[in-house]
């Protein structure tokens, strides 16, 4: 029998959802696979390959509020993150936002050279600067503070947010800003009641990524900040690992989850 083209749509939907369902199941597979680990002793999470375990713990969710060293537990640290992340995405949309508005619809002396540069920095890895800044803080007395991990974040720093905010405004027709302006906003006006309503897409994609790299950082923290009990999560975690004693994986790995969620 022929298949109508009604027909042949409906099986090449239905392929396509069943290959995304395969590949989503597979994409969660670690994550299931992290949580049911979280109630597993070390013996059973390297040495068997059953997803759900034979002898179920909970001894990993029980040491969520266990002091380390007397100075930190996982909620002071997931505090500790916040009030570092959410603070730099904040700042880091006020700022972007300021300069991609003046690379993409100002002109004046240097324009472009001084984009080429900011793009250059995109390549600088950074690893080079990690000494320099260092010995800079250190002698403005930032070390030891959110400072060197927060501060930043207010001068545009971010090279790649502002390259894509720039690519996002050469979208939005200028006829828009003319009219607003024969209406007499100025500049700021412009932006915030123009630009930024059709910007916030843009934002929300720049925000959620600085979001997730701050609180992935590791480096960061881990050089700049001494005290214990101010450390982030990414830090947390590592210390939560004891070469000596041997590490109890189970508690890792809830830790990690509830820090990924």
């Amino acid at each position: 029998m022929q298949l109508t083209a009604r027909n042949r749509r409906h099986i090449s939907t239905s392929i396509r959802y069943a290959v995304l369902v395969i590949v989503g199941i597979l994409m969660l597979y670690p994550l299931v696979w992290m949580f049911f680990s979280t109630f597993k002793p070390n013996d059973e999470i390297f040495g068997a390959y059953n997803l759900l375990p034979k002898n179920w713990t909970f001894g990993a969710y029980e040491q969520i509020f266990k002091m380390y060293g007397g100075q930190i537990n996982l909620p002071i640290a997931m505090k500790n993150t916040y009030i570092i992340v959410f603070s730099k995405v904040a700042l880091m949309l006020f700022s972007v936002t300021l300069t991609a508005y003046g690379f993409a619809r100002f002109e004046f002396v240097g324009r472009k050279i001084f984009y080429a540069i900011m793009i250059s920095t995109i390549f600088l890895p950074q690893t080079v600067l990690n000494a320099p800044q260092y010995i800079m803080y250190n002698s403005w007395g930032w070390i030891n503070s959110y400072k060197p991990l927060i501060v930043p974040t207010l001068f545009a720093v971010d090279s790649y947010f502002i390259f894509m905010i720039v690519q996002f405004m050469h979208g939005i027709p200028r006829e828009m800003e003319e009219a607003a302006t024969i209406d007499g906003c100025n500049s700021m006006q412009t932006l915030v009641h123009v630009l930024i309503p059709m910007l916030i897409p843009a934002l929300v994609s720049a925000g959620l990524f600085q979001f997730m790299w701050s609180s992935n950082d590791f480096m960061g923290p881990l050089i700049y900040i001494r005290t214990t009990s101010r450390q982030m999560a990414s830090v947390f975690i590592k210390m939560c690992m004891d070469a000596d004693k041997g590490t109890d994986w189970n508690r890792v790995l809830a830790f990690s989850l509830i820090a990924i969620m």
